[in-house]
Protein backbone atom coordinates (compact mmCIF):
# COMPACT_ATOMS: atom_id res chain seq x y z
CA UNK A 1 0.00 0.00 0.00
CA UNK A 2 1.27 3.49 -0.84
CA UNK A 3 0.42 4.71 2.66
CA UNK A 4 3.17 2.44 4.01
CA UNK A 5 5.94 4.02 1.90
CA UNK A 6 8.68 5.75 3.90
CA UNK A 7 9.45 9.45 3.32
CA UNK A 8 12.86 8.57 1.87
CA UNK A 9 11.09 6.79 -0.98
CA UNK A 10 9.00 9.81 -2.05
CA UNK A 11 10.04 11.98 -5.01
CA UNK A 12 7.98 15.01 -6.03
CA UNK A 13 8.29 16.20 -9.64
CA UNK A 14 6.67 19.51 -10.55
CA UNK A 15 6.11 19.81 -14.28
CA UNK A 16 5.87 16.05 -14.79
CA UNK A 17 3.45 15.80 -17.70
CA UNK A 18 5.90 16.36 -20.56
CA UNK A 19 9.49 16.90 -21.61
CA UNK A 20 12.30 16.55 -19.11
CA UNK A 21 9.95 16.39 -16.12
CA UNK A 22 8.10 13.44 -17.66
CA UNK A 23 11.36 11.63 -18.44
CA UNK A 24 12.79 12.27 -14.98
CA UNK A 25 9.63 11.07 -13.25
CA UNK A 26 9.64 7.88 -15.28
CA UNK A 27 13.35 7.26 -14.68
CA UNK A 28 12.99 7.69 -10.91
CA UNK A 29 10.54 4.78 -10.75
CA UNK A 30 10.56 2.20 -9.28
CA UNK A 31 13.34 3.40 -6.94
CA UNK A 32 11.00 6.15 -5.75
CA UNK A 33 7.25 6.52 -5.43
CA UNK A 34 6.71 9.54 -7.67
CA UNK A 35 4.29 12.32 -6.83
CA UNK A 36 3.75 13.74 -10.31
CA UNK A 37 2.49 17.33 -10.40
CA UNK A 38 1.24 19.06 -13.56
CA UNK A 39 -1.84 20.67 -15.05
CA UNK A 40 -2.18 18.29 -18.00
CA UNK A 41 -4.18 15.25 -16.93
CA UNK A 42 -3.56 13.32 -20.16
CA UNK A 43 0.20 13.68 -19.79
CA UNK A 44 0.06 12.51 -16.19
CA UNK A 45 -2.00 9.48 -17.17
CA UNK A 46 0.52 8.57 -19.87
CA UNK A 47 3.29 8.91 -17.28
CA UNK A 48 1.40 6.67 -14.87
CA UNK A 49 1.11 3.98 -17.54
CA UNK A 50 4.84 4.10 -18.26
CA UNK A 51 5.78 4.02 -14.58
CA UNK A 52 3.54 1.01 -14.00
CA UNK A 53 5.17 -0.72 -16.97
CA UNK A 54 8.50 -0.31 -15.17
CA UNK A 55 7.10 -1.89 -12.04
CA UNK A 56 6.79 1.41 -10.20
CA UNK A 57 3.95 3.47 -8.81
CA UNK A 58 2.96 7.11 -8.89
CA UNK A 59 0.51 9.45 -7.25
CA UNK A 60 -0.91 11.84 -9.83
CA UNK A 61 -1.51 15.41 -8.72
CA UNK A 62 -3.25 17.35 -11.52
CA UNK A 63 -2.57 20.75 -9.97
CA UNK A 64 -1.36 24.17 -11.07
CA UNK A 65 1.82 25.35 -9.33
CA UNK A 66 0.64 28.95 -9.69
CA UNK A 67 -2.16 28.25 -7.20
CA UNK A 68 -0.63 28.67 -3.76
CA UNK A 69 -3.54 27.09 -1.92
CA UNK A 70 -3.34 24.00 -4.15
CA UNK A 71 0.37 23.64 -3.49
CA UNK A 72 -0.20 24.03 0.24
CA UNK A 73 -2.83 21.29 0.05
CA UNK A 74 -0.46 19.04 -1.92
CA UNK A 75 2.40 19.44 0.53
CA UNK A 76 0.13 18.96 3.51
CA UNK A 77 -1.22 15.77 1.93
CA UNK A 78 2.29 14.43 1.32
CA UNK A 79 3.20 15.19 4.92
CA UNK A 80 0.06 13.62 6.36
CA UNK A 81 0.32 10.51 4.18
CA UNK A 82 4.06 9.79 4.20
CA UNK A 83 5.62 12.15 6.73
CA UNK A 84 7.74 13.99 4.19
CA UNK A 85 9.70 13.49 0.98
CA UNK A 86 13.27 12.73 -0.05
CA UNK A 87 13.43 14.56 -3.34
CA UNK A 88 11.90 17.50 -5.20
CA UNK A 89 12.68 18.12 -8.86
CA UNK A 90 11.27 21.38 -10.25
CA UNK A 91 10.89 21.39 -14.03
CA UNK A 92 7.66 23.36 -14.49
CA UNK A 93 8.21 26.33 -16.76
CA UNK A 94 6.43 28.71 -19.11
CA UNK A 95 8.23 29.53 -22.35
CA UNK A 96 6.79 32.70 -23.85
CA UNK A 97 7.49 33.40 -27.53
CA UNK A 98 10.72 35.22 -28.27
CA UNK A 99 10.22 38.96 -28.68
CA UNK A 100 12.18 42.22 -28.42
CA UNK A 101 12.00 43.74 -24.94
CA UNK A 102 10.27 46.78 -26.42
CA UNK A 103 7.52 44.59 -27.88
CA UNK A 104 6.89 42.11 -25.09
CA UNK A 105 3.27 41.10 -24.70
CA UNK A 106 1.93 42.01 -21.26
CA UNK A 107 0.00 38.75 -20.93
CA UNK A 108 3.11 36.70 -21.80
CA UNK A 109 5.14 38.65 -19.26
CA UNK A 110 2.53 38.12 -16.56
CA UNK A 111 2.31 34.38 -17.25
CA UNK A 112 6.11 34.06 -17.25
CA UNK A 113 6.38 35.73 -13.84
CA UNK A 114 3.37 33.80 -12.54
CA UNK A 115 4.80 30.42 -13.59
CA UNK A 116 8.58 30.71 -13.51
CA UNK A 117 9.18 32.99 -10.56
CA UNK A 118 6.27 33.70 -8.21
CA UNK A 119 5.70 30.04 -7.15
CA UNK A 120 9.25 29.89 -5.81
CA UNK A 121 8.17 32.22 -3.02
CA UNK A 122 5.94 29.53 -1.52
CA UNK A 123 7.20 26.28 -3.06
CA UNK A 124 10.64 26.63 -1.48
CA UNK A 125 9.28 27.10 2.07
CA UNK A 126 6.68 24.35 1.56
CA UNK A 127 9.16 21.86 0.11
CA UNK A 128 11.88 22.70 2.61
CA UNK A 129 9.54 21.62 5.40
CA UNK A 130 8.80 18.34 3.58
CA UNK A 131 12.40 17.57 2.68
CA UNK A 132 13.89 18.32 6.08
CA UNK A 133 17.67 18.33 6.58
CA UNK A 134 18.24 15.05 4.69
CA UNK A 135 16.23 15.73 1.53
CA UNK A 136 17.29 17.16 -1.82
CA UNK A 137 15.89 19.74 -4.20
CA UNK A 138 16.97 19.90 -7.84
CA UNK A 139 16.62 22.84 -10.23
CA UNK A 140 17.41 22.98 -13.93
CA UNK A 141 19.32 25.94 -15.29
CA UNK A 142 18.66 27.27 -18.78
CA UNK A 143 20.62 30.48 -18.87
CA UNK A 144 19.32 33.05 -21.33
CA UNK A 145 19.52 36.02 -18.98
CA UNK A 146 20.28 39.14 -20.97
CA UNK A 147 20.10 37.37 -24.32
CA UNK A 148 18.38 39.08 -27.23
CA UNK A 149 14.64 38.36 -27.50
CA UNK A 150 14.59 36.28 -24.29
CA UNK A 151 13.17 39.05 -22.11
CA UNK A 152 10.21 37.05 -20.81
CA UNK A 153 11.88 33.71 -20.32
CA UNK A 154 15.47 34.67 -19.61
CA UNK A 155 14.54 37.16 -16.92
CA UNK A 156 12.07 34.97 -15.03
CA UNK A 157 14.00 31.71 -15.38
CA UNK A 158 17.20 33.49 -14.36
CA UNK A 159 15.49 34.91 -11.29
CA UNK A 160 14.19 31.45 -10.40
CA UNK A 161 17.72 30.05 -10.45
CA UNK A 162 19.05 33.05 -8.50
CA UNK A 163 16.62 32.23 -5.68
CA UNK A 164 17.61 28.57 -5.88
CA UNK A 165 21.26 29.58 -5.52
CA UNK A 166 20.42 31.61 -2.42
CA UNK A 167 18.70 28.58 -0.91
CA UNK A 168 21.63 26.40 -1.92
CA UNK A 169 24.11 28.69 -0.15
CA UNK A 170 21.94 28.98 2.95
CA UNK A 171 21.39 25.26 3.37
CA UNK A 172 24.94 23.94 2.97
CA UNK A 173 25.29 23.19 6.68
CA UNK A 174 21.64 22.66 7.62
CA UNK A 175 20.11 20.89 4.61
CA UNK A 176 18.23 20.12 2.53
CA UNK A 177 20.79 19.71 -0.22
CA UNK A 178 20.04 21.94 -3.22
CA UNK A 179 21.42 21.00 -6.63
CA UNK A 180 21.37 23.08 -9.80
CA UNK A 181 22.17 21.22 -13.01
CA UNK A 182 22.25 22.23 -16.66
CA UNK A 183 20.51 20.02 -19.23
CA UNK A 184 21.83 19.87 -22.76
CA UNK A 185 19.61 21.30 -25.51
CA UNK A 186 16.73 18.85 -25.89
CA UNK A 187 14.02 18.06 -28.39
CA UNK A 188 11.14 19.41 -26.31
CA UNK A 189 8.11 21.60 -26.83
CA UNK A 190 9.86 24.43 -24.98
CA UNK A 191 12.89 24.25 -27.24
CA UNK A 192 10.77 24.09 -30.39
CA UNK A 193 8.87 27.16 -29.32
CA UNK A 194 12.13 29.10 -29.29
CA UNK A 195 13.74 27.45 -32.33
CA UNK A 196 10.97 26.07 -34.58
CA UNK A 197 13.25 25.45 -37.57
CA UNK A 198 16.08 23.80 -35.67
CA UNK A 199 17.44 20.42 -36.76
CA UNK A 200 16.01 18.09 -34.13
CA UNK A 201 18.52 15.35 -34.93
CA UNK A 202 21.30 17.27 -33.17
CA UNK A 203 19.30 17.62 -29.94
CA UNK A 204 19.36 15.26 -26.99
CA UNK A 205 16.24 13.34 -26.10
CA UNK A 206 14.64 14.13 -22.73
CA UNK A 207 15.07 10.46 -21.78
CA UNK A 208 18.81 10.51 -22.46
CA UNK A 209 19.20 13.75 -20.54
CA UNK A 210 17.14 12.43 -17.64
CA UNK A 211 19.44 9.43 -17.40
CA UNK A 212 22.57 11.58 -17.64
CA UNK A 213 21.41 14.12 -15.08
CA UNK A 214 20.24 11.52 -12.59
CA UNK A 215 23.61 9.79 -12.91
CA UNK A 216 25.34 13.15 -12.34
CA UNK A 217 23.21 13.61 -9.23
CA UNK A 218 23.92 10.02 -8.18
CA UNK A 219 20.21 9.26 -8.32
CA UNK A 220 20.33 6.95 -11.31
Amino acid sequence: MTDQIAPEQIAIVTGASRGLGFALAEALAPRFHVVAVARTVGGLEDLDDRIKARGGAATLAPMDITKQDAMAQLCRSVHDRWGGAALWLHTAVHAAPLAPASHMDAADWEKSVKTNLSPMGYLVPFMAALLGPEGRAVFFEDDHSGAKFYGHYGTTKGAQIALARSWQAESVKTGPRVDIVTPAPMNTTTRMRFHPGEDKSVLASPYAEAARLLAELELG
